[in-house]
């Protein structure tokens, strides 16, 4: 065999790899240009995460003049319809994922306010627990679980967060981490500054909200003297209706497993639900009942001879 029969038997296979080479190349280029196409027709996602604590806080504090939830009410559906709605605008080709919504309560039972917020479309509830003094345990932790599982699954593109508490870093950090865009969203200060300096340094941006916002959402509760001077005294028997009727509401919120938890205790209530029967029937009543025993206890009989029925 000569030199140029071996060089031409020798380029044959080489041509036949290279081709083969070139065709696996142009099946990969025509994968990759399909799966590139698929991703620029899905929409990106955004969610919103709300710290419950701070915003009745600040919204109250810039609205009300109070930070303490007693004196204020919120309507929080009013209020979530308004960020879905802003969060449309900043977000324009984004979708929603869902709002979620952290607050505290005592043993990690819903109030009713909470219950009611929990059946809005779009939004979960998470639920850190309440310590004696009022404090949320534990909120911080589940809004890093769900930014950082979120992102890390690549359910959101964009996190808009409303809070202001340092300890949200490490939330920020890790949905950072996987890819997410982190926006924090602030409520307007009276003075000074509500949200922590390393938080602002951290998120990809910032936007406050001002009074005008909140101010269709915010309502000031009417203030019952402590000296019960408000009204006429009411009799035992309206105090006693009065406890009755805000059973039957506690009763459709929480339903008979709650009952059930209650009903050893008689005669006596968890202070988290004589704290709040209190203030529900003092608003209901117009009148101040501090002080006033024996109409606390017509108030706490009607709640329990109500309750006691339905069982």
């Amino acid at each position: 065999m000569g030199p140029e029969t071996a060089r031409g038997a020798a380029t044959a296979p080489d041509s036949a790899a290279t081709a083969a080479l070139e065709a696996r190349l142009d099946r990969t280029n025509a994968l990759l240009e399909r799966v590139l196409a698929e991703v620029a027709k899905t929409p990106s996602t955004h969610a919103i995460f709300v710290d419950a604590g701070y915003l009745y806080a600040a919204a109250g504090r810039l609205v009300a003049g109070t930070e303490d939830r007693r004196h204020f009410d919120l309507d929080a559906e009013g209020l979530i319809d308004a960020l879905i709605d802003r969060a449309r605008t900043i977000f324009a080709d984004s979708r929603l994922l869902r709002v979620y919504w952290y607050d505290g309560a005592r043993r990690r039972i819903h109030t009713a306010e909470q219950q009611s917020i929990a059946e809005l479309p779009d939004v979960k509830v998470r639920l850190g627990n309440l310590n004696a003094n009022n404090q949320q345990k534990g909120v911080d932790s589940l809004i890093r679980s769900d930014l950082e599982s979120l992102a890390r699954h690549r359910a959101i593109s964009d996190a808009a967060l409303i809070g202001g508490d340092e300890d949200l870093v490490s939330a920020v950090e890790a949905a950072q981490g996987y890819g997410a865009r982190v926006h924090l969203w602030g409520i307007e200060a009276p003075e000074g500054r509500n949200q922590a300096e390393p938080l602002l340094w951290e998120v990809d941006s910032q936007r406050t909200f001002d009074l005008d916002f909140f101010k269709p959402y915010v309502t000031r509760r009417a203030v019952v003297p402590a000296d019960g001077s408000g009204g006429p005294r009411p009799s035992r028997e309206d105090v006693w209706f009065v406890g009755a009727r805000i059973a039957a509401t506690w009763l459709s919120s929480r339903g008979h497993e709650a009952l059930a938890d209650l009903l050893p205790g008689h005669p006596y209530l968890p202070g988290s639900v004589d704290q709040d029967l209190l203030v529900e029937a003092e608003g209901l009543l117009q009148y101040s009942l501090r002080g006033q025993s024996d109409l606390r206890r017509a108030l706490r009989d009607g709640f329990w001879e109500h309750l006691r029925a339905q069982f």
